[in-house]
């Protein structure tokens, strides 16, 4: 299965949330006005003076904080603007349990309050799936009382979103293509939502209760907390590439729903949301062409939009 991990058709993300360590703190060698802390769950960058915002980061499958440094180039330009980073090691997740949620609520709340960071400049953003879980789970602290890190800010990186839209496309990837990786990996996401959740065409509300975003239904109550949240979707809907390289049709792409959901949250009256469509920007930290890839951010942009009022 190593192989299906490495690709996962439309793009998962996300390591279990292991009980926490002492972290190890040391000054960075790069700015000695910032000190590393690195814990089993996660890796935090943080100025020595009062920090400006935080950044929390969610990477996709199945990437972990090292990961997510190498291919998303964020933590300089924080650094020259004194916003505080978190770089978290749990991935591997396209949907969160209410416990999941509890317990990374919960992990993220104390490491704010340890390090004394700031509570009312909070932002959250993952890859793929990251994005899934940065979405799930701050519509979650801002709708309990007990969190009191309320995100300012949630942004998505060509997040598989749609749940049931990921099992429509993956059995039509079964029914076209022949053996390989592609057929596997839809395979082993066919066998995991229907084990979950059963399949959407019976089971429409199983599918509705857990994802971001239910297309068939045009639901969006899991995220009806964060109307009055800052909200940046980005996407690069290379259709060419997807058709070249893995034979998608456009309806099977994350861009296609990420689209919808943007035109609905706008309907339903939200205060803050963006759709960032990119073009030619996907590039892996290797070189290779991949619009599924952290790079389609703007970084200054980004950083911008954190420190903005």
């Amino acid at each position: 299965m190593n192989k299906i991990v490495a690709v996962i058709i439309l793009f998962l993300g996300l390591t279990s949330c292991k009980e926490n360590t002492t972290p190890k703190t040391k000054t960075t060698n790069k700015n000695a006005d910032y000190i590393e802390l690195i814990a089993l769950d996660y890796q935090l960058y943080k100025p020595t003076q009062k920090a400006k915002a935080v950044l929390i980061l969610f990477g996709g499958f199945p990437e972990n904080a090292e990961d997510i440094k190498k291919e998303f180039k964020i933590l300089e330009l924080a650094k020259l603007h004194n916003i505080a980073v978190i770089f978290s090691n749990y991935n591997r997740k396209l949907w969160l349990e209410t416990q999941e949620k509890h317990k990374l609520a919960a992990q993220l709340q104390k490491i704010i309050a340890d390090n004394q960071l700031p509570t009312d400049a909070i932002y959250i953003g993952g890859f793929s799936s990251g994005g899934v879980v940065s979405l799930l789970l701050s519509d979650f602290i801002v709708s309990l009382k007990q969190y009191y890190i309320d995100p300012k800010g949630v942004f998505i990186v060509d997040s598989p979103i749609d749940l049931a839209a990921l099992y429509t496309s993956s059995e039509k990837n079964v029914k076209r293509t022949a053996h390989g990786i592609s057929n596997e990996e839809s395979i082993w996401i066919l066998e995991t939502l229907t084990n979950a959740f059963g399949h959407p065409d019976e089971h429409l509300d199983n599918y509705e209760k857990n994802a971001v975003y239910t297309s068939r239904s045009n639901y969006t109550g899991n995220v009806k907390h964060l109307k009055n949240t800052k909200i940046r979707l980005y996407t690069e809907p290379d259709t060419l590439w997807w058709k070249t390289n893995r034979k998608a049709d456009y309806d099977q792409m994350n861009a296609y729903y990420i689209k919808k959901f943007s035109q609905r949250l706008k309907e339903q009256q939200f205060k803050n949301v963006e759709y960032i469509p990119t073009i030619n920007k996907g590039y892996r930290e290797n070189g290779d062409r991949h619009p599924h890839s952290w790079s389609i951010i703007d970084t200054k942009d980004l950083v911008d939009w954190i420190l903005e009022n």
